[in-house]
């Protein structure tokens, strides 16, 4: 089947107000199942559009679904179709991490013993088994954002909605939820929505991406595609003396854009430069190149240029 045929998501001129403000303006797009990016600023209308498609409020205008339902109509059909996992807390005090998952998934309308099973097979995949009977006030912030994921697995969601997965984790703590959301995605072959103003986070794990700001989407697709293939521009590892080296590349036209001070470059060539120059004019001065890569744009530089682009 054309994945065109089965979207993830169908959404045609989704508009948002509240009151005078203008969230949603005339959003369409048109998504294939896989890892998607939702990236926009504060106040983008991120959170706004994936309340819509929970179908927790209705747009003012437009139509759209989600694998198929009707994000007007569909209600409680649709949103056992999706696990959600929210910013806040939304967090019970006083539960147990296993009453809490379980209990998400009789509100997902599963029968109690099933929910109770798999709320213990999704926090031992979770690495969670261990803090599967302390309450949830004693969690940590780590803790705390993976018992929100395990409920929104705990049904066995097509999709994942997923609002700020990373917020407040320390460096160890948003490596370790980045590595699971991509198992997730690539080993186990859920489709995810990931909203955040993080684009480090959507470059590890995402191959699409919506580029949202002041609620427009400015720019949409796979990564790969709306980067800039750029001919000039390498990324350059040495081994050896790099003064002499340099300064004949310098006299040969190719400047240096970026040091990092460790025998790693960014380099421009003129245009009509050769990869092999940089091989023979090493071993002239005893340099060894370790590697050599097209400096193609990154999701950074790609997301500035879209919003620049846009004024």
């Amino acid at each position: 089947m054309d994945p065109q045929d089965d979207p993830l998501l169908d959404l045609v001129g989704i508009s948002l107000k509240y009151g005078e403000h203008q969230a949603l303006k005339e959003v369409t797009l048109r998504l294939p199942r896989g890892r998607i990016g939702l990236l926009g600023p504060n106040g983008a209308g991120k959170s706004s559009l994936l309340k819509i498609l929970l179908g927790l409020i209705a747009p003012t205008a437009g139509r759209g679904a989600v694998l198929g339902r009707d994000v007007s109509t569909a209600g409680a059909e649709l949103r056992r179709l999706v696990g959600f996992m929210p910013e806040s807390d939304a967090l019970i005090p006083g539960l147990r991490g296993a009453e809490y998952v379980a209990l998400a998934g009789e509100l997902y309308g599963m029968p109690r013993r099933e929910a109770q099973r798999r709320a213990h097979e999704v926090l031992t995949c979770l690495e969670l088994e261990e803090a599967r009977y302390r309450r949830l006030e004693e969690y940590s912030t780590g803790m705390k954002q993976r018992i929100k994921l395990a409920q929104a697995l705990v049904h066995d969601p097509e999709v994942l909605l997923l609002d700020e997965p990373t917020s407040g984790l320390d460096p160890s703590g948003r490596d370790a939820m980045l590595r699971l959301l991509f198992s997730l995605g690539r080993d186990h072959g859920k489709s995810f929505l990931m909203c955040t103003h993080l684009l480090g986070d959507v470059d590890r794990v995402c191959d699409t991406v919506v580029i949202l700001h002041h609620g427009e989407v400015l720019q949409h697709g796979s990564v790969a595609a709306l980067r800039t293939r750029r001919q000039d521009r390498y990324r350059l590892q040495i081994e050896g003396n790099p003064h002499t080296f340099l300064r004949e590349l310098a006299l040969d036209g190719v400047s240096v854009l970026h040091d990092n001070g460790r025998g790693e470059y960014r380099v421009a060539t003129p245009r009509e430069w050769v990869t092999r120059a940089f091989f023979a004019l090493a071993a002239n001065h005893d340099v060894l190149v370790r590697g050599l890569q097209r400096d193609d744009e990154d999701l950074e530089e790609l997301f500035h240029r879209v919003l620049n682009e846009r004024g």
